[in-house]
């Protein structure tokens, strides 16, 4: 009899599939005495539920307040069915019925309970690299196609033992339908190849404590590992991985090791412990690093005339000795910040040792596998290859990636988190559109690149690609555009791209664009529509959008980079812009600040005297031809670059000169400016009335230079220079912002937390409404968001 029964049946889009959602209903269900079914297809999850109306709906309630942790929910379609009577509730097959899409699940850091069996030893999953559950493990990286089931992932390769399968298919399980699932006895399994002896791990560890470099197979690709405290051994991968000064990362096995190098505040911690366990940026408590080794001293023999690539030996008697948890100098030089990361997958817990184990590394390097430049390697013949020179062991395993993904980065300012770059754990997570879209591609930019589709009103970002200069990263985003159509059933009708008429991703979107449309949007206006968008302003909005980076391709031919639009999706007005420079040598210029600097000193009519360290820092000789350069014109471009103007701040009062990454000098001038930034007086930028209106650095740079020959600081004159560019940012919005009008801030000078922190307290505290970025960087990893939605019907 169904007398008194109602029968429901129910669609679940969104994150669903791979985060617990099947479970969660079984148990909910039968809870509630409730019969009918759940299962998978193409659109998403598809409940039929049957029994008392209550009861029915104390499980919509249950569904819409109480859903999986992971579970990012879409919608959920309702409609009554006849009853069917039964008293059971099943799982059912995954099917490709349905017009809709599913979603799939960014990789996700080991839950506790997972942590807990992997330290236990009366546990069978005791030591297991590759324990996980329904809550936690990888995801997009091992998906090939979704609806996401065990075949169609990397995890296909390995077949379930007895007892694993019987977890699998106990609804009471954590590990009920966990797709990865896996024990000791049915893999995947660790290989390790060099010096050392004993078991992979061991031999690992051996290595890392001998000052070796370590090639480890993670989730999203390959890291290069080595102690971070060992100052020779920071050194050495520096120089092998063509790394220049840029900073590495740093991953510690708790939250307790990283409140010993850097400063936690609440805010820190939660990003720190998150399932997406970024890279954190925050502030070191250590200068330098204050204990470094020769190899000699590790326990390790070093044979005479060998150099640190060969020579890692067999253990040695010695014991290794106790290291302090302070980064080496040369992890970050010359930078405040550290960028940190807890251990995320059990792997590296099982790397850092358990109880028991001996002594090694408390804080380790751990950097992407690949030389500066190039894709992380991720397929194991191509690591084998590219990471030849740069490893000295490697730790591998068999659970094939299938999809590279970089780690992500991000930074607390405010308590709120602000992307630096999106990847591991939030990647392809989806983003709402506040505007529809018919079916698109966006390609993005060439630094940072990552590429975006969209459909009716989601976007979904690919992971980070990385800067388009060879041929393996074009490569690499080949296969990143066709997995996210494949995940997300994207086919897109059209293309979009950057303005810059030489880009490689513009170049590319024309290359592949067959008969469908390729549109271009210029890139400051992606830029503050991507920040737009990422607030949900509708179709009718402007802003006031400042828009301050490094490079970025003008109608007029010319660089901008110091841009005030007002701004709607389908379009802007430039109101105003700093005054444009000779950019001489274009990269040449970038790659040395000092170029900048007197670029501007001549715009500002400054003559070049060597007591300004950017003059005497540049060779009389290429003084004599920038001269030339400057007069003529000759292979130069105007630039109205903000990010070069930074540039140019930090080498006349002597900060840095010639660059080996990008952004360095003004990261640099942004980290010595902290010490000073409390109470200092602003310098001043003037303004004419022109329209567009001309930003004139002119007494900036006077007062710069002023300070400079009368000893100031650096610290204070860098402080003085970010008051400056804020107090700007309160005077524009001023001038161009009505009461009503947002103010928004994106580009890459503003992951400047010093510069964004106080614009933002400038601007509100005059009562203005100002957005910035939080769930997608303000470089251009967030661009083809902004791209999408500035070729949109809306």
């Amino acid at each position: 009899m169904t007398t008194g029964r109602l029968r429901r049946r129910v669609l679940v889009r969104g994150v669903v599939q791979g985060v617990g959602f099947r479970p969660f209903v079984y148990t909910t269900a039968a809870e509630l005495s409730l019969s009918g079914s759940v299962g998978n297809d193409s659109s998403g999850v598809v409940i039929e539920i049957e029994g008392a109306p209550p009861d029915l709906d104390r499980f919509a309630e249950r569904l819409r307040l109480r859903p999986p942790p992971l579970a990012v929910i879409e919608s959920v379609e309702q409609a009554d069915i006849p009853a069917r009577g039964g008293t059971g509730f099943h799982i059912a097959g995954t099917t490709r019925d349905g017009g809709g899409r599913t979603l799939a699940s960014p990789d996700v850091a080991i839950c506790a309970d997972c942590e807990r069996e992997l330290r236990d030893p009366a546990d069978r999953r005791y030591r297991h690299p590759f324990v996980n559950c329904t809550n936690c493990g990888p995801r997009f990286t091992i998906i090939a196609s979704l609806p996401y089931d065990r075949e169609r992932t990397s995890m296909a390769d390995f077949a379930m033992c007895d007892r694993c399968a019987r977890e699998y298919a106990d609804p009471t399980d954590r590990r009920f339908h966990a797709q990865p699932i896996a024990c000791p006895d049915c893999g995947p399994t660790l290989g390790y190849t060099g010096p050392g002896a004993g078991a992979p791990l061991t031999a690992a560890r051996q290595l890392l404590r001998a000052g070796g470099i370590l090639a480890v197979k993670g989730i999203g690709g390959y890291h290069l590992a080595c102690d971070a405290t060992d100052e020779t051994a920071v050194a050495e991968l520096r120089r092998r991985k063509r790394r220049g000064d840029k900073p590495f990362a740093v991953m510690v096995p708790d939250l307790a090791t990283a409140k010993a190098i850097v400063a936690v505040d609440d805010a820190a911690a939660t990003l720190l412990t998150s399932p997406a366990r970024p890279i954190v940026l925050l502030a070191s408590r250590h200068t330098s690093g204050q204990f470094s080794s020769a190899a000699s001293d590790s326990g390790y023999a070093v044979r005479a005339g060998e150099d640190t690539a060969s020579a890692i030996a067999v253990p040695g008697d010695a014991a290794p000795r106790t290291r302090h948890p302070i980064p080496a100098a040369s992890v970050a030089p010359g930078n405040p910040d550290l960028g940190v990361m807890l251990a995320y997958t059990p792997l590296h817990l099982l790397l850092f040792g358990l109880p028991g184990d001996p002594p090694g590394p408390r804080v380790l390097v751990m950097t992407s596998g690949n030389l500066g430049g190039e894709p992380i390697c991720y397929e194991d013949d191509d690591a084998r290859t590219r990471l030849a020179g740069l490893a000295d062991g490697w730790l591998t395993h068999n659970r094939r990636i299938l999809v590279p993904c970089d780690d992500s980065v991000v930074r607390s300012l405010d308590g709120r988190e602000l992307p630096v770059r999106r990847s591991r754990g939030y990647a392809p997570l989806p983003l709402l559109l506040p505007v529809p879209l018919p079916p698109t591609l966006a390609v993005g930019a060439d630094l940072k690149n990552t590429c975006a589709v969209a459909d009716g009103r989601y976007a979904w970002l690919s992971q980070h690609i990385g800067d388009m200069d060879d041929l393996a990263t074009l490569r690499s985003f080949d296969a990143a555009q066709r997995h996210l159509a494949e995940l997300t059933g994207v086919r897109p009708t059209q293309l979009v791209a950057d303005a810059h008429p030489g880009y490689r991703s513009t170049a590319w979107a024309r290359g592949h664009a067959g008969k469908r449309a390729v549109y271009t949007v210029q890139h400051h206006h992606a830029h503050i529509a991507a920040v737009m968008g990422e607030h949900g302003l509708g179709a009718s909005d402007q802003v006031v959008g400042i828009a301050f980076d490094g490079t970025g391709f003008g109608p007029d031919a010319a660089v901008w980079g110091g841009e005030v639009l007002l701004a709607g999706y389908k379009g802007y007005r430039r109101l105003a812009h700093l005054k444009y420079v000779p950019l001489a040598g274009g990269d040449l210029a970038v790659r040395r600040p000092y170029r900048m600097a007197l670029a501007h000193l001549r715009s500002a009519g400054i003559d070049w005297t060597e007591d300004i360290p950017a003059v005497a820092a540049c060779p009389p000789a290429e003084r004599s031809v920038l001269a030339h350069q400057f007069r003529t014109g000759l292979g130069c471009a105007p630039t109205s670059s903000m990010g070069r103007l930074f540039d140019a701040v930090s080498s006349l009062c002597g900060v840095r000169h010639v660059v080996d990454y990008e952004a360095q000098a003004a990261i640099e001038l942004e980290g010595l400016s902290r010490a000073g930034a409390e109470g200092a007086t602003a310098y001043r930028f003037s303004l004419d009335d022109g329209d567009p209106a001309l930003i004139d650095p002119a007494p900036v740079l006077a007062d710069v230079v002023a300070d400079v020959r009368a000893g100031t600081p650096a610290p204070v004159v860098g402080a003085r220079f970010h008051a400056a560019v804020a107090r700007l940012v309160l005077e524009l919005a001023v001038r161009y912002a009505a009461p009503a009008t947002v103010v928004a801030l994106s580009g890459g000078v503003f992951q400047n937390a010093l510069l964004l922190a106080r614009s933002c307290a400038l601007l509100r505290h005059d009562g203005y409404a100002v957005i910035t970025h939080h769930r997608l960087p303000p470089n251009d990893g967030g661009l083809a968001f902004g791209q999408l939605l500035a070729c949109s019907e809306g």
